[in-house]
């Protein structure tokens, strides 16, 4: 779904390329879901430029919202995407469970109220074999076929590892269309890119390494830094994907302290702090996630200021 100059969706089983931003999930000091802030960020990030709206992700804190909530960041993410009638921005909604049932019953709410694309990740603790993913994503896309799917593969959160040939047996299953390949392993990446199908998207997980996924021939990312840079990252995806490697690694060198200290602590509580200091939101959490130690604050303000964002 690139991004459009009207109001007409391209061909769903397109994939995006660029900048998607992996939205936080704003929320009121008592917990509560933050929606007229979420709707402003969205509104920031297509004047931005951000290619395409991802939410209820880990960034979004999606093990902390129940179900409900969850279907309405959704609801609330697309119907702001569309009164920007400029251009269409696609919103990936996050999907993911452990649970097959809970992942296609969210994907079909995503369906339903007209998400572009679902982000389905490795189900987690539950530690399926490489057999059990592949039947897992497979049972998703045959229940759920006309919302693309892209993979998302984080081991480093999930336990589980989606290995080489899953990812190639899940690229010829219908409706699956891309892979956001977040372990950081450029090897691996490249693998990826030289192996899958055509049309298949392998996109950026990791922030410090998509610049040069991207330059080896990835689609995009799916970013963290985009949450308080979404210009730069924007620029940075058209200038990587375009094979542009000079302005590419100039907007590199300058998120480079971003991408490694919105890492400080477990995502999203560095990001969270950051956006509050920018203002774009409040710096709550839900437990267990809890905020920002303040011996780690003063490398992330470093950061935002090395960034031009302060």
């Amino acid at each position: 779904m690139p991004v459009s100059s009207d109001q007409t969706p391209p061909d769903p089983m397109t994939p995006i390329t660029g900048s998607t931003v992996a939205l936080v999930t704003p929320m009121h000091e008592d917990g509560s879901v933050d929606y007229p802030t979420l709707r402003k960020l969205i509104d920031w990030h297509i004047e931005q430029g951000t290619d395409c709206i991802g939410v209820v992700g880990t960034t979004g804190e999606s093990p902390t919202v129940d179900v409900e909530e969850h279907q309405e960041i959704i609801r609330v993410s697309v119907e702001q995407t569309r009164k920007h009638t400029a251009r269409h921005v696609p919103v990936m909604a996050g999907c993911g469970a452990n649970s097959t049932a809970e992942a296609i019953e969210l994907a079909r709410y995503a369906k339903k109220v007209g998400a572009d694309c679902q982000l389905q990740v490795v189900p987690y603790y539950n530690k399926p074999t490489q057999e059990g993913q592949y039947r897992h994503f497979k049972a998703i896309a045959e229940a759920v076929g006309d919302l693309p799917m892209v993979l998302y593969n984080v081991p480093g959160r999930t336990v589980g590892d989606m290995l080489h040939d899953t990812v190639l047996r899940c690229a010829q299953v219908p409706g699956i269309i891309g892979i956001k390949e977040a372990t950081g392993n450029l090897e691996r990446a490249q693998w990826l890119i030289r192996d899958v199908p055509k049309g298949f998207a392998v996109y950026s997980g990791d922030d410090p390494t998509a610049v040069a996924l991207m330059l080896c021939g990835g689609q995009g990312n799916i970013s963290v830094t985009a949450n308080v840079a979404p210009r730069l990252m924007h620029e940075l995806c058209v200038a990587a994907v375009a094979g542009d490697r000079r302005t590419a690694m100039d907007i590199q060198f300058k998120l480079m302290p971003l991408h490694k200290h919105l890492f400080v602590e477990a995502n999203p509580i560095p990001v969270k702090w950051a956006m509050a200091r920018l203002g774009l939101c409040g710096p709550t959490l839900r437990l267990p996630m809890t905020e920002l130690a303040d011996a780690h604050q003063a490398v992330v303000e470093q950061a935002l200021k090395s960034a031009g964002l302060l």
